[in-house]
């Protein structure tokens, strides 16, 4: 019930609702990010993350070090943290932590097919997969030549396996094909995660209605924008975006008709919480749209700490970590190729 969860919650919850939100005052700083972006090698950047929680996995990497190895390990800190909620959690948050990971599956699901399409190692695609998307099955999604197939042999013991019924096909893999899956298990996951935060109720349903609706909405502006030219048409684009979210229906009916980036940005001038991310941009631009749209995740997700007794802290704080590693990405390979002056192009700040 709504209003009442603060009576029952701390019971299962409230342990590692406190372990999440001591996390979260570990992540970096905008003092940390200035500090990094001052850095003239990857040296400098293990330097000072070595006063973070970082430092631990960062310690023992001899030099020179590189950015993947950076990526890897920072990365890793996220997955032990996961890792350690998930094994204390009991139903339904355990349940809730495992819906976090499905997007990465998918992810890794499609890096291993479109990786075998264009013939490389199925060793060195394994390792560029995202750890939290790992499942026992995945090294054998070389073998499927068509979705049937993938299906069959692989995710059918997956959690993936609802997700699927509506892109089973006999068509061939190819690069359209496998991004039009892409787009399609994201929407059935969005729904079905949707689905199951409302049946969660109280604070939880709230929160996370606000986080998945602008996910949605973000993922039905990206389809428009990357479709524009190829020979998708307007019903198999209207197809791929989810059925909620503050864009449903309507502003979807007016995407599936957009031809260029500015009737995209007309449709999300009619929305009043979009219409701070477009006047960012100018006209005809289309850039620095991703970036605008992580600053208002940002902001949106640090709102979810605001509130107590709900499940929205997880994801809010699973999206803020892998943020940071994004920023930690970015600042890394512009000083490993000396390109200090783009530094701050994609650095997006948390706090």
């Amino acid at each position: 019930m709504y209003g009442f969860e603060s009576m029952t919650f701390n019971i299962h919850g409230g342990y590692l609702e406190a372990i999440v939100r001591g996390h979260r005052a570990g992540l970096l700083t905008a003092a940390d990010y200035n500090n990094l972006c001052q850095c003239e090698t990857l040296d400098d950047i293990k330097m000072h993350l070595s006063a973070t929680e970082y430092g631990p996995y960062l310690q023992n990497e001899p030099s020179p070090l590189h950015t993947t190895t950076i990526v890897e390990k920072c990365t890793l800190k996220l997955v032990d943290e996961y890792k350690y909620m998930l094994c204390q959690a009991t139903e339904p948050l355990s349940t809730f932590l495992e819906y976090i990971t499905y997007g990465h599956m998918i992810d890794n699901v499609v890096l291993i097919v479109t990786g075998t399409l264009h013939e490389r190692d199925v060793h060195e695609l394994l390792e560029k997969c995202h750890p939290l998307g790992m499942f026992d099955s995945i090294a054998t999604l070389a073998v499927a030549q068509n979705m049937r197939e993938l299906y069959r042999l692989v995710l059918v013991d997956t959690p993936l396996a609802p997700y699927f019924s509506e892109c089973i096909t006999s068509e061939d893999l190819d690069d359209m094909n496998i991004e039009i899956m892409r787009n399609t298990l994201y929407k059935a996951y969005l729904e079905d995660f949707y689905k199951f935060c409302q049946k969660l109720g109280g604070a939880t349903a709230e929160i996370m209605s606000d986080l998945l609706a602008f996910e949605a909405d973000r993922r039905a502006v990206n389809i428009t924008i990357n479709s524009i030219g190829t020979e998708l048409t307007r019903d198999d684009r209207r197809k791929l975006y989810s059925n909620f979210g503050l864009l449903y229906p309507y502003g979807h009916e007016e995407l599936a008709v957009c031809e260029d980036i500015d009737q995209v940005r007309a449709v999300m001038e009619k929305y009043p919480p979009y219409q701070s991310i477009f006047s960012k941009l100018s006209y005809g631009e289309s850039q620095m749209l991703d970036k605008a749209f992580y600053e208002e995740e940002v902001k949106r997700l640090c709102l979810a700490f605001e509130q107590q007794f709900h499940y929205g802290v997880f994801f809010a704080y699973m999206r803020l970590r892998e943020q940071e590693i994004r920023n930690l990405m970015w600042i890394s390979e512009c000083v490993a190729q000396n390109q200090k002056s783009r530094v701050h192009d994609s650095v997006v700040f948390i706090f």
